[in-house]
């Protein structure tokens, strides 16, 4: 009987120690992490606050929200993003291979769109559009100012809409209007 009351006992004193000196500082150590973390988390609270009120114009939450989204998707590696509910349905839609537009590559420059090629046989190249040519207004809106993915959405719309753009062409006095029929792209 005594030495099953001593294996206990030595079992018991074993167990705390063991709790102590190994089961402790691991616990210590995940409470300090998680401590850690709130401390980011309450920084990164602060920091947005201060943008929000402090910031030299008015950054709208869903923006800031977004761009740190973002931030940390992209930080994990380059294939790595957030889509919001918006760009998710844009994506679904170039994605799907089929939309009304007018069959143009762009990029930006300068404020402007500028194109890069009219695809063959596209609305845009029947049109005469040429690669080169600015975009300055889609519908007598001007398209300075607005991001590329904002721009290009102007251009596109419904099969068989008319959309006028403004275009600028080197070695052209004028800008000048072009009328397009959207078609399937």
């Amino acid at each position: 009987m005594k030495k099953h009351v001593m294996a206990a006992l030595a079992g018991t004193v074993a167990g705390v120690i063991a709790t102590t000196q190994i089961a402790g500082p691991l616990v210590a150590q995940e409470a300090m992490t998680d401590s850690s973390v709130y401390e980011q988390l309450d920084l990164f609270g602060d920091i947005f606050e201060r943008v929000r009120s402090q910031y030299v114009e008015e950054v709208p939450t869903d923006k800031l929200i977004t761009a740190a989204i973002n931030g940390m998707l992209t930080s994990l590696d380059p294939h790595s993003s957030y889509l919001s509910a918006k760009d998710f349905e844009d994506m679904q839609v170039q994605t799907r291979g089929e939309f009304g537009g007018l069959g143009i590559e762009v990029t930006q420059e300068e404020g402007f769109i500028k194109v890069i090629s009219p695809m063959d046989g596209t609305p845009a190249a029947k049109a005469g559009i040429q690669a080169g040519d600015f975009i300055t207004h889609v519908n007598g809106e001007p398209v300075s100012g607005l991001m590329l993915d904002e721009a290009v959405e102007k251009m596109r719309g419904p099969i068989g809409s008319e959309i006028i753009i403004t275009v600028v062409r080197q070695g052209t006095p004028e800008p000048f209007d072009v009328s397009i029929i959207r078609d399937t792209i």
